[in-house]
């Protein structure tokens, strides 16, 4: 008979949700070129009689395989090479200051800062600024071979070794994970049209669709900013990015009918996701398929923008796979799925897509020069950058001089552990030194029993070539799988570089706990940070804006190009504030449990929005306008609701008083806007 856990041996929720891994698929190429980018800088170092220049091109070569994440060939270039310049940069710095007592002290908290506040500017920058530090201080803690400029040299070169073999088959594949991208967003969008109908699938369907919008406009976004003219190609994807948008937009509507949608439609579109990622670019009239001839007027979206509208003469007649036959609609919603529909499948089987109008409908990314001029300024004049970048100083600054003060051997590791616990881009600090230690003393186990039964020498290139892949193969699952797969390949460079053996295993694990206590303590309890900073005023501006969007929904459509750039970045906010939430749900209390307790509003807001979207969508397709007073009404309850949520630390009672005549196409947006107000008030 089965037996339960006593109360007090239950583990608690917080504790369960950080040590849970994550589902991720292996990423067999990563894989590869971890294993032959760390392993070969160790053959040639021990075929040269230079086993220590080896080892310092396989650091580099760690951190070519820790940034190399990316698809898109162009991505990995941004992702892989621009970190190890800010690598070179940090191990020259450190060596310069190795050995000077106070200076390093100094120089290496000054390093800190600049990292800490370049790494809140994005993706790659942070990438950036944890390399910098990391070099800083592996080369003011360890004696380097050499001339100053081995160091930074051998550690490029192993960085770029990573970076040309993740670039060997771009002239096989040039556009291929771009088309990936945008097919896996065909996919998922595939996947909210079979979930319409199913409360428990839809939420869950929904936002993978946001994440893989935000993922696939980033990629092809980002490749378009490099492109001074047109590329026919680009240009194509991101037409078909654009044209799937309808689509999204009607699935609310589909949803808060409660009856799901016919298969044919999910088939329809996971058939041009398949056409997509193929490349093929099928003949006018083979696609979606369904009833034929023109459409109304009266039925075209104007949100499509400039020449993505459908084509009314276009020839949809049914396709012979009868998967790709859409019904007849008959109402509103049936017809708005329809049109939009056909619209994505008129988009993909066009070969030549007009540019103009293309860009507007997210705002064109501007050159990268632009950009990092804007990154310099906002990195200069914001307040968070300051904060985390001075949080990362101190915690510097005060494991440098506790190091400085007592004699810890090999020291380097100390600074190493905050430096990863600290990262603001990487979850929870609170979980991270949690994961950091148990993740260490896996990580040693490992390498307890590679150094005690690896002789040195030529053993360890075999050795490397079984531990490197387990960095791309586990660093998905989480922070805690990742510090258990490098820190034995870290400890097996170390050996080579100082011989240590078994005894560098115990220093390690005491400096990590080390490192971990110096991050929970100086950077996580002393720099306590409100729920409104966290959370609060980013959920409360999130309100607010939806209340924008509500109003900009049913004014004139002056600007649908503004309109669809308000939608999506709403929707990339609420994304954010969903991903910040999980994040304070792994922490104990008192932030678990208010996160806990404020979730069901963050969920609350994201129904807004769909109903938003689902009535706009009714409306263009024939459903009455609301009245500009319905409107007022539901602005001015959610400019409440968010002023509310930015004053209040807990949960306040609010007024839930919507009233609208019944038959409205606001009306389940009322429902929504109460059910909103009613989660703010206690029980």
């Amino acid at each position: 008979m089965s037996r339960e856990f006593p109360i007090g041996l239950t583990p608690p929720d917080w504790l369960v949700r950080n040590l849970q891994p994550h589902r991720a698929p292996l990423n067999r190429a990563a894989m590869a070129r971890a294993a032959l980018a760390m392993s070969l800088p160790l053959a040639i170092g021990l075929a040269a009689g230079q086993p220590a220049y080896g080892a310092l091109a396989s650091m580099g070569a760690l951190s070519g395989v820790i940034s190399d994440t990316a698809d898109a060939y162009r991505m990995r270039v941004l992702n892989i090479a621009v970190p190890q310049l800010f690598g070179a940069l940090g191990i020259t710095l450190g060596a310069a200051v190795y050995g000077h007592g106070w200076y390093a002290v100094a120089a290496l908290t000054a390093i800190a800062l600049v990292s800490g506040m370049i790494s809140t500017i994005g993706a790659v920058a942070s990438v950036s600024g944890l390399t910098l530090l990391l070099n800083s201080v592996i080369g003011a803690g360890l004696p380097l071979p050499g001339a100053w400029w081995v160091a930074p040299a051998l550690m490029t070169g192993g960085g770029l070794l990573v970076l040309a073999l993740a670039l060997l088959a771009w002239p096989l594949r040039a556009g291929i994970p771009e088309r990936a991208a945008v097919a896996a967003t065909y996919r998922t969008v595939a996947d909210l049209l079979a979930a319409c109908g199913a409360p428990d699938r839809y939420v869950t369907a929904r936002h993978a669709v946001t994440q893989s919008l935000n993922r696939s406009y980033d990629t092809i976004l980002a490749h378009r900013a490099r492109h001074h003219g047109y590329s026919p190609e680009l240009t194509r994807l991101l037409a078909q990015l654009n044209a799937i948008t309808p689509v999204v937009e009607a699935a609310p509507a589909v949803h808060l009918t409660g009856r799901p949608l016919p298969p044919e439609i999910p088939q329809a579109v996971r058939h041009l996701a398949e056409t997509i990622e193929t490349g093929r670019t099928p003949a006018t009239g083979s696609g979606a398929g369904g009833h034929t001839g023109p459409s109304a007027p009266e039925d075209r979206n104007p949100d499509l923008g400039p020449n993505l509208d459908p084509d009314p003469a276009l020839d949809l007649r049914p396709d012979p796979d009868p998967a790709s036959s859409l019904p007849l609609p008959t109402t509103e919603t049936a017809r708005a799925m329809d049109h939009a529909v056909r619209h994505a499948a008129g988009v993909v089987a066009t070969p030549d897509v007009d540019p103009r109008g293309i860009d507007d409908r997210l705002g064109r990314p501007a050159m990268p020069g632009t950009r990092t001029a804007r990154a310099a300024r906002g990195v200069l004049l914001s307040a968070g950058s300051w904060h985390y970048g001075l949080r990362l100083a101190v915690c510097i600054g005060i494991a440098q001089a506790l190091v400085s003060l007592i004699a810890v051997p090999r020291s380097y590791w100390v600074a190493l552990t905050i430096t990863f616990v600290l990262k603001p881009d990487f979850g929870s600090v609170f979980s991270r030194a949690l994961l950091r230690a148990l993740g260490t003393v896996v990580g040693l186990v490992v390498a307890a029993a590679v150094l005690a039964e690896v002789p040195p020498g030529w053993w360890d290139v075999p050795v490397m070539l079984l531990l490197a892949p387990l960095i791309p193969a586990l660093t998905p699952r989480g922070y805690g799988y990742q510090t258990a797969a490098i820190t034995p390949v870290i400890l097996l460079l170390s050996d080579i570089l100082n011989h240590k053996g078994t005894a560098l295993l115990l220093p390690r694990l005491l400096d990590s706990l080390m490192g971990c206590a110096i991050a929970l303590v100086a950077g996580y309890l002393l720099w306590p940070e409100s729920w409104h900073t966290r959370v609060g005023d980013s959920l409360a501006d999130a309100v607010a804006d939806t209340a924008a969007y509500v109003e900009a929904a049913f004014g004139p459509e002056t600007d649908p190009a503004g309109h669809a750039r308000m939608r999506r970045r709403l929707y990339r906010d609420l994304s954010t504030i969903r991903t910040e939430f999980q994040r304070a749900l792994t922490e104990p209390p008192p932030t678990g449990r208010r996160a806990a307790a404020w979730w069901p509003l963050v969920v609350a807001v994201e129904r807004i929005v769909d109903a938003t979207t689902a009535a706009r969508v009714r409306v263009r397709h024939g459903s009455p306008a609301p009245s500009s007073a319905e409107i007022g009404q539901v602005t001015l309850q959610l400019r409440e609701l968010s002023d509310g949520v930015r004053r209040a630390e807990h949960l306040t009672a609010v007024r839930t008083d919507l009233t609208g005549p019944s038959g409205s196409v606001l009306e389940p947006l009322r429902q929504e806007v109460a059910a909103a107000r009613a989660i703010t008030t206690p029980h």
